[in-house]
């Protein structure tokens, strides 16, 4: 058993270079983090655990295990096995839906993607960061902080001990943050003590009163105008300067995903965590949504919702969960216009009306359907609903609406997928380690690749996030905000030529970063 395992772990790179050959979308990096887990094989499409809960993957209508989107892609597909039954719906016929199938080429895209500016190999971790965090923003924080200490005493009393802060300070209060995704510790202020991850040469360069006071007083905003409604008023001038420069810096690819990053822990918090501490994570009072490249992991775009307090989009006056998601997938391709981009989707975002919509706007879509969690309005009934007899694993069934999709796959249970990006004609496989290949759509297997990757990147970037925990509920969009431009400041790193220089890991380059922020630069990680 041991053997055939590690022959398909051998067999897995030249599966994947033939499948690559054959579809010429997939240009997905191996390892963009230079740090291949155990379960990887060399091979980006691995399945990951329940332990990521890192998106609204798939989930079988009637059994619980994933579908096959694990193991690697193949080149060329086996005969496909014999369709469902098809039963004739006149009233689906009439709604436009048909089992005749037809042709269509994909979506046409010449852009390169990639960063659009070369930086030198002498490039440090902070000129990294400061592609996103200049030092115009963090003069402002300057300006901010002050403002709001100086209102705060003059309402409040002086206080002896508060002197401006200044933009180096600014920066090692960063750097301080910062360290704790690296030692994973909550209290940044363990830096200072003694125990398991105080830091002596970090903590000489500011005292804990020091770095206390500031916190006290750190914001971005210091007051509302009286123009301003917006829950996140304190925080939302740097969301769009961060998004302005995630534009500015890098071109996606033609394939990105919409969802919900793992944002609060990494999975082994997750998985070994008191009932307290899951309790207090139930608090976060907002969710976040990104657009995210599926070749690079690059977010592309941030969408901040808040569950609670009123907004100028009304967000929160929707109890119709479908209705919700699409508007927060709106938000996020607001910018996608015209660009010929395929989204992949997961189900609380898939619907006709919006893939409709989105095909007007040139934007093209992927989306995992469920019954219970998608809008299903306008897909024919016949489609949604489960056969007495199970078919075998990989026969599927599809209807077209115009260039619109909707695939019934089975695989351990029915998985349905929407889609007017690629071909119902187009034949795909996926790769089982137990069970062979199975065969598909080229949809499902495209939706399995992508997916698979973007969980794999929320495996590595979880373990990364600023684990400093805020009560005020701009703070922690704040920082979770700073950790995303960390991470994409690594993933330009490793796209550029000071990373065959140094060749850090995600790690490393964290530390480097915090070392840098602070001062203390001849400090460099080992390699």
């Amino acid at each position: 058993m041991a053997e055939g395992g590690g022959g398909a772990r051998r067999k897995a790179p030249a599966l994947l270079e033939a499948a690559r050959a054959r579809y010429e979308s997939l240009h997905i990096s191996d390892d963009v983090f230079g740090e291949s887990g155990p379960d990887s094989g060399g091979n980006p499409f691995y399945s990951t655990s329940a332990a990521s809960r890192s998106s609204s993957a798939a989930s079988s209508e009637d059994e619980h295990e994933r579908p096959g989107f694990s193991g690697t892609l193949a080149s060329p597909p086996p005969p496909l096995r014999a369709p469902y039954a098809q039963d004739p719906e006149e009233d689906e016929a009439s709604a436009g839906w048909s089992a005749t199938l037809r042709d269509r080429p994909p979506p046409r895209f010449e852009d390169t993607g990639g960063p659009t500016r070369k930086m030198p190999s002498s490039a440090s971790a902070v000129d990294f960061f400061q592609l996103f965090v200049p030092d115009n923003v963090l003069k402002n924080m300057v300006v901010q902080t002050n403002m709001y200490a100086k209102k705060f005493q003059e309402r409040f009393g002086s206080d002896g001990a508060w002197a401006e802060v200044s933009l180096t300070e600014m920066k090692a209060f960063l750097g301080y943050m910062i360290s704790t995704s690296i030692s994973h510790c909550e209290s940044v202020l363990s830096i200072w003590s003694g125990g398991f991850y105080s830091n002596r040469s970090l903590a000489l360069v500011m005292s804990q009163a020091r770095f206390e006071k500031i916190l006290k007083y750190f914001h971005v905003v210091a007051f509302r105008s009286s123009q301003t409604t917006h829950g996140l008023y304190k925080v939302q001038p740097f969301l769009d300067s961060l998004q302005n420069s995630f534009d500015a810096a890098f071109r996606p690819s033609q394939t990105q995903v919409l969802h919900e990053p793992l944002i609060d822990e990494d999975p082994v918090f997750i998985a070994t965590c008191t009932e307290r501490e899951l309790r207090k994570r139930k608090k976060r009072k907002f969710s976040l949504w990104v657009r995210q490249c599926s070749s690079t992991g690059f977010i592309i775009q941030i969408y901040v919702h808040l569950k609670e307090g009123g907004g100028t989009d009304a967000l929160d006056a929707l109890k119709n969960k479908p209705q919700l998601h699409s508007m927060v997938a709106r938000s996020l391709c607001r910018n996608a216009a015209g660009k010929n981009y395929i989204i992949f989707t997961g189900p609380s975002i898939t619907s006709l009306t919006l893939f409709e919509e989105f095909e007007k706007q040139g934007i093209y879509c992927c989306g995992l359907l469920s019954s219970r969690k998608s809008d299903c309005t306008g897909l024919p009934p016949s489609m949604l609903t489960n056969p007495a007899i199970p078919p075998a694993r990989g026969q599927y069934q599809i209807k077209m609406k115009g260039n619109m999709s909707l695939i019934c796959w089975y695989n351990k249970g029915h998985f349905r997928f929407l889609t007017n990006a690629y071909s119902p004609m187009q034949q795909g496989v996926i790769i089982k380690r137990k069970s062979g290949e199975i065969p598909c759509p080229l949809a499902v297997e495209a939706f399995a690749a992508h997916l698979s990757y973007i969980c794999r990147y929320d495996d590595k970037y979880s373990k990364y996030f600023i684990s400093h925990k805020p009560n005020k509920t701009w703070q922690q969009v704040f920082w979770f905000s700073i950790s995303i431009a960390i991470n994409n400041a690594y993933i330009l790193y490793k796209m550029s030529d000071a990373y065959h220089v140094t060749r850090y890991s995600r790690a490393q380059f964290g530390e480097r970063l915090v070392r840098e922020l602070l001062g203390l630069e001849d400090a460099s990680p080992a390699h």
